[in-house]
């Protein structure tokens, strides 16, 4: 039998994993490493990828600058996330906002110096990157479409830093980087309608806010319809092998999302959008290795020729 002691501890353990969304930051390191094998570095080997000592920091220092996000995250919104997910704020105030500070601040001065062992380049991208994650909790997150635009720029750039190590700039890449911020620009909107009620209590100037759910539906729906042109790109004009059936299925999905997203009304309503639009983006990830690597090898002597 476990001690008090060690209940208590362990309940706290628990209680940070909540806080920094440890279920989401494993998927990212996946997405990353599955990027880098089938879309940023097709002409390496896997295993040279999988064994390469540089990427596995940035990889590992990725997933750490998001879970410190998470926990700035959590930090500045403890009072908001009592009335949006009182369960969940419940579970995370296990650990003191004191804890909270210390642990970010060592995971960031960890950050810095796993990568310092990389380039100086790298140590200037993450402190960028921690920097801005720090000023959208603090501030931009308060505000209408600033807000939504920052915290999907963030989502994305732990593909960026990958990018820029393996210096691979053909269009492809940037038509995936398109579909996958338009999904997570549609999923911070979605947010904002299913934290409503936080958001108004505390201030927060998003789009249901300021100009009601109503407003915030049509530019839902419009950054919806506009996922069609990355996929358009993506199934049409290059060639991504048969990860093109994700897309087609994402387009359906996508069509039931805007369905469902003006027969909404209630909390529950968006939660279920939410989730929806979760399992297009991680299903992507896994779909990641339906791409037949050396057509982009191909393309990519192709686009070097002219």
């Amino acid at each position: 039998m476990l001690s008090r002691k060690s209940k208590l501890f362990l309940t706290k353990i628990f209680s940070f994993f909540s806080v920094v969304r440890g279920y989401n930051i494993w998927v990212i390191a996946l997405a990353q490493y599955l990027a880098s094998i089938f879309i940023l570095a097709p002409e390496i080997r896997a295993l040279d990828i999988i064994l390469d000592w540089q990427l596995f920091l940035i990889v590992l220092a990725s997933s750490l600058t998001i879970a410190s996000g998470y926990i700035i995250n959590n930090f500045y919104d403890a009072k908001k996330d009592l009335i949006n997910r009182p369960k969940k704020a419940m579970i995370d105030r296990l650990v003191s906002q004191s804890t909270k500070l210390k642990v970010y601040f060592a995971v960031n001065f960890l950050v810095v110096t796993l990568v310092s062992f990389i380039s100086w380049k790298a140590v200037l991208f993450f402190s960028a990157y921690i920097f801005l994650i720090w000023y959208y909790s603090h501030r931009l997150k308060k505000y209408p479409i600033i807000g939504n635009l920052t915290a999907s720029v963030l989502a994305v750039l732990p593909f960026f830093g990958i990018l820029m190590y393996y210096k691979n700039f053909y269009h492809v890449i940037f038509a995936h980087a398109c579909f996958l911020f338009l999904l997570i620009l549609i999923r911070e909107l979605i947010k904002d309608l299913e934290n409503i009620e936080g958001d108004l209590v505390n201030e927060y100037k998003t789009i249901p806010v300021l100009f009601g759910e109503q407003t915030a539906k049509i530019v839902i729906s419009t950054i919806t319809i506009a996922t069609t042109i990355p996929v358009y790109f993506l199934t049409d004009i290059y060639d991504v092998g048969y990860m093109d059936i994700y897309f087609y299925f994402s387009l359906l999905l996508l069509i039931l999302f805007f369905v469902k997203l003006w027969k909404s009304e209630k909390k529950s309503d968006y939660l279920k959008l939410h989730f929806l639009l979760k399992f297009i983006i991680v299903s992507g990830v896994f779909c990641i290795i339906l791409i037949d690597p050396s057509v982009l090898i191909h393309g990519k002597k192709l686009l070097s020729t002219y």
